[in-house]
């Protein structure tokens, strides 16, 4: 039978599109689903702050009346302005190992967006670098994390069969926490504090850090992150949207600000407990008992012994100086303290020697990488 296209257009059709990676990978022992909430606001056009300056549609493609592949079709025109090009991003992208599903679904994006004057097609990418990004190349035997992708090995394979070449890959770490801060390391930053006259802020109260901090924060990662591969800056709709929703489910003692002596942020660490096995059980879903198995791994006592690095930005005069040392010569005691094995660096550009060069000091394995493809539109 041919493969049938078709554009979600109901939101019945998108709970379907976001069902599709669910039941895909429902007894997959490496993928983590996404909160199924989170991605119907992620698709909201009403609801992601990101449609200020993205267009996008969804596709499912259907062999013998079932759903067999999906994608995601996305213009980041901000982005697209800042690095002068002309590339449409394919994102969410699932199929079955079957070559006319996969050519279906890309040619359906490259057509979509050859009518928009795009020249190029790119991706996984979502609407952001906020979004999960990269299609795993390696590491297909390693547990996933909630800020990324996990794929089945044949997709890579279809990737370059269909012509794409690599447009940049991120690695990933399993850091391993010491039992003491290396001696080096504590050296850098007791030199570093004492030269910048650096202050270590932590907070107890997510009002307090979202009232003095909050806007501070994101203004630093668009300024640290301006560089990195296919960024764009956070709105100002954006940060209000991001505040609201991260700061109030962090575990504060995770999180350290580093400012100067006018209290001003110069660096900024956050990191939470693992999540990946937690939603697992939950299956994506907070009911009815979802949100048990999120909250046991957030704050219970008995939780996985892994932890997420989601976030590091150093304003862009402070890096290669050290910094990075103070922010974890903080947080390295609170990770012995709550009983943490290993950290996941979570995806970090290949060729971003600022940021490997901060675990120089520590036991790591590069366990994972993920690749972005891209080729010219026919």
């Amino acid at each position: 039978m041919a493969v049938t296209i078709k554009k979600v257009t109901t939101k019945r059709e998108l709970k379907r599109f976001i069902r599709f990676n669910y039941e895909m990978y429902k007894d997959n022992p490496y993928s983590v689903p996404d909160l199924f909430d989170d991605m119907l606001n992620t698709f909201n056009k009403k609801k992601n702050a990101a449609f200020e300056f993205c267009e996008a549609d969804y596709f499912l493609a259907y062999k013998d009346g079932r759903p067999v592949g999906r994608v995601a079709a996305i213009i980041n025109h901000k982005a697209n302005r800042t690095w002068n090009k002309k590339e449409v991003r394919f994102g969410w992208i699932d199929f079955t190992d079957d070559a006319e599903v996969a050519d279906a679904l890309i040619q359906t994006v490259e057509q979509w967006g050859k009518e928009r004057g795009m020249t190029h097609i790119q991706g996984p990418l979502g609407f952001t670098d906020m979004d999960a990004e990269g299609m795993l190349v390696e590491g297909f035997d390693q547990l996933g994390t909630m800020a990324t992708i996990y794929n089945h090995p044949y997709y890579p394979q279809h990737m370059e069969r269909m012509g794409f070449r690599k447009d940049a890959d991120w690695v990933e770490y399993k850091i391993f926490v010491p039992d003491a801060i290396p001696e080096k390391h504590k050296r850098i930053s007791d030199l570093i504090q004492r030269k910048y006259n650096l202050k270590i802020k932590k907070y107890t109260s997510s009002k307090k850090i979202a009232r003095d901090y909050g806007q501070a924060i994101f203004e630093l990662i668009n300024e640290a992150y301006t560089p990195l591969y296919g960024y764009s800056a956070l709105t100002q709709r954006q940060i209000d949207q991001y505040v609201k929703m991260y700061l109030p489910i962090l575990d504060l003692r995770m999180v350290t600000l580093i400012t100067d002596q006018d209290d001003k942020l110069v660096a900024v660490g956050i990191s939470m407990p693992s999540l990946s096995r937690a939603l697992q059980k939950s299956h994506g879903r907070l009911l009815p008992f979802g949100w048990y198995h999120l909250l046991k791994a957030l704050f219970f006592k008995h939780r996985a012994p892994v932890l997420d690095l989601l976030l590091v930005a150093v304003k862009p005069e402070y890096q290669n100086k050290g910094v990075n040392a103070l922010l974890f010569s903080d947080l390295i005691p609170v990770y012995q303290q709550l009983g943490f094995e290993y950290a996941e660096s979570n995806p970090e550009l290949e060729l971003n020697g600022k940021v490997q060069a901060q675990w120089e000091y520590f036991r790591t394995e590069q366990h994972k990488r993920r690749r972005a493809f891209i080729k010219e539109i026919g």
